[in-house]
Order: structure tokens, then sequence, then C-alpha cells
């Protein structure tokens, strides 16, 4: 098998953690041989954990790119708000491009990368890992197979679970709309492509209402502090109470703020980093909540609800067909499937992988090597240009939640972009 040569861009967690993983696993498939991070901590690790030379670890990206190109692909994982240039410039000296999503939070940026590809003739492939999940490769199977008949609605829950919401969208990098994305294309583009690729065609029209009820200071207990550590008096009854949880059952996401994970090393990460704010006098403005409803271009319908205040961090949903209907828990690792004329009801097991996103993390870089190795100028399944598609529904739910629920046609929300 060829082994594929990479360069990384962002060692983060989602860059050293979910993908870059796969070289150390695989080192007959994947060879990472250059990375680019600000952080010298992080960047020192990443160099050392792939034997990467000196001179190809450097502290940004445009360093990196201001050379030759000395790889097959460019894995892109920086912040959402730069993703844009660092693609553009990768896609122009020939790389194929693994991109973390979101693709960016400007959709007319979006589009510009989708042609950038086309015009370079270069795999630009969005990191929607979902698609690569068994339960959803599965179910899209049993709806491809015709059990279901044609769908005509789908409800769709996102449950992010209450200490996620707080980790990552109230105190951590994504918590700020302006400095990274909205809640529905930050979290929730996930869930935007894999309605597009359950329904197996386009979305026409959306509406959606949301807001940002809880995570602010109208809520914050009286005395609270701006940190945790600071006495705050709610210390005993509040569950967000961040030297409570990162010292205990959320010790595993502590790895995301710092790199010495000892109860010393994370007390001092929680007094100088947003994850020791009080989740009431953060800077958070993303909503905690959001409904969006959409329709479809055969009429179908579909349900999609985020919520931030569950227990579990899993999707729940219902796929209703005319000759049956599927009802799954993607936590479970199992969904069912209920025949109207039979009335048989089938229960489909999948073994989930333990790896990052239940395999969708692995998965999508098993498949995107492969596309590479014999690329011959088609489209991958998460490609830029199906990517767009789903992330111009994100766009269109967001214009019409901060319009009062308004109606976003997409074909004209679409439109809007490519003459600007």
């Amino acid at each position: 098998m060829q082994k594929v040569t990479a360069i990384l861009l962002g060692a983060g967690d989602r860059g050293a953690r979910a993908y870059a993983p796969y070289a150390l696993n695989y080192p007959h498939e994947l060879q990472i041989v250059a990375v680019a991070e600000p952080d010298e901590e992080r960047r020192a690790a990443f160099t050392s954990a792939h034997h990467i030379a000196p001179e190809r670890s450097v502290e940004n990206w445009e360093l990196l790119l201001a050379q030759p190109k000395i790889a097959d692909i460019a894995i892109i994982c920086t912040q959402d708000q730069m993703h844009y240039h660092p693609t553009l410039q990768a896609l122009e000296l020939g790389y194929h491009v693994l991109l973390e999503k979101p693709m960016s939070p400007s959709p007319e940026e979006c589009v510009e990368m989708e042609l950038m590809a086309k015009k370079h003739n270069r795999l630009l492939t969005i990191c929607h890992v979902l698609r690569y999940t068994a339960f959803w490769t599965a179910m899209k199977r049993v709806i491809d197979e015709g059990k279901i008949g044609q769908i005509v609605n789908i409800q769709l829950n996102e449950n992010v679970g209450n200490m996620h919401m707080a980790h990552s969208f109230v105190r951590g990098n994504w918590n700020n709309a302006e400095k990274s994305s909205p809640m529905i294309l930050a979290k929730s583009c996930h869930d935007m492509d894999i309605l597009s690729y359950i329904m197996g065609e386009p979305c026409e029209r959306i509406t959606s209402f949301g807001s940002l009820m809880h995570f602010n200071e109208d809520h914050a207990p009286e005395g609270a502090p701006a940190r945790c550590l600071d006495g705050c008096p709610a210390e005993s009854t509040c569950q967000y109470y961040a030297p409570k949880y990162y010292l205990g059952a959320g010790r595993r996401w502590s790895r995301k703020f710092t790199m010495d994970t000892s109860n010393e090393g994370i007390i001092e990460a929680l007094r100088t980093t947003p994850y020791g704010k009080c989740v009431y006098r953060s800077e958070n403005n993303v909503v905690d909540h959001q409904v969006v409803n959409m329709e479809f271009a055969s009429g179908a319908t579909a349900m999609f609800s985020m919520c931030g205040f569950t227990r579990d961090n899993t999707r729940i949903l219902q796929i209703m067909g005319t000759k049956g209907d599927i009802r799954g828990n993607m936590e479970e690792d199992e969904f069912t499937v209920h025949d109207f004329v039979t009335n048989e009801q089938t229960t489909v097991r999948v073994h989930a992988s333990e790896e990052g996103h239940s395999g969708g993390d692995s998965g999508i870089v098993r498949s995107f090597l492969n596309e590479v190795r014999t690329y011959n100028g088609g489209e991958s399944s998460s490609s830029a240009s199906v990517s767009v598609r789903s992330h111009l529904m994100s766009f269109a739910a967001e214009e019409s939640r901060l319009n009062g629920g308004k109606p976003v046609a997409i074909d004209e929300f679409y439109k809007r972009l490519v003459t600007v």
C-alpha cells in the first residue's frame, strides 16, 4: 500500500488527538512530516511523537506553506476563523486537503474554497465524521435498500450534555460566535450534514428559533466571582463548579486545556484559563438551545433540536417513511426498523469503535487516504461540494433565528453569495 505523507496545521485537540494518531497506529499508510502549531509545548510533544525534523516544526502555518510542497496532503485543524487562507494556499500548492469542520464561519469563504478545489483539481474533504461511523452508514444502507419506503419526516435531537455544553460552548473555544462560529455551525453542522446525507436530496427551506437562555449573568448565584476558585459561595450546590468537575468526573476533559493533568497542573490551569471561569460570567454568546425546521425537495420535512441541558451526550432520532420507520439512539449503537406491512420489528446493532466519534475520526482519515491514492478527479463522500450545501443549511438556519424565525430559501441564499 502506498504511504501518504502529510503536513498538519494545528496540533490542538482535533489535529493531534483525532486525526494524527492514525499515522502512529498505521505508519505504513500515513506519515506526518511537518507540523505548524503556535503552542510551544504542544508543538514539541507532537514533533517528538511523530519524529518530525526540527526544521519542519514551526509555530505558524504561514511558515510551512511558504515552502514548496513537501507532502501529499495537508490536514488543516486551525481554529474556525483560520481555515480559509491556509486552505486556499494549500490547494494552490497542490496539496489534497482534509479540513476540520466547519469550513468557515463565512458562507462566501465556504463557496470560494469549493471553487478553488475544483480549479486546482484537488480533493477538499470536510471532516463530517458522522458519515464514517458504523451507526449512520448502517442506517443509510437500510434506507437505500427501501426498507422504510420514501422518507416523509425525520426528527433528530442532539443532546449536547450539560457538562459538554459548559466545557466547549460556554468556557471553551466555541463559546463566542464572533471569535469562532454560531452554535448551529460549530456544533450542529454535523447534524445538518447527516440529515442531508440520510435524506439524499436538497433542503429547500429552513426556519429556526433559539437563544442563550441560561448561561448568562442573570442566572449567576448571588456573590459568585468571575472564577470558581476565587471563593464561590455556591461551590457545594453548583453543578458547574470547575474544580469539582475537572478534578473528578471531567478529568479527561482537562487534557484539552493543560498538558499537566496532575491535580496541581489542573488547578493552576483553572486559575489562568477560561476553563476556570464561572459559567455565568464567561464571554459566551452562542445559543444553549435551538430548533430548526426543514423542507426538502420532495416535500419531506425534518425537525432538529439541539439542547445543552441533557444528561447524555448523544443523538436520538426517528425516521418516518411510507413503508416503515426507524428509531435509534447513537449512544446505544443500535436502531430499530419497523415494517408497516409485515408488522415485523428488526433491531440493527452495530459495533462502534472506541476511537473518537465512534470510529468516525479514524474512518474519515482511512477513506481520505484511499481517495488520495486513487484520485481521478472525483468527489469524496464529504467533499467541499457536498459540505457547502449542508453548511448553507446551517447559515440559513442562523439567519432565520436572528430574524425571528423568518423562512429562508436555500437557493436564494446561495444566489446572494455568488453574486456578491
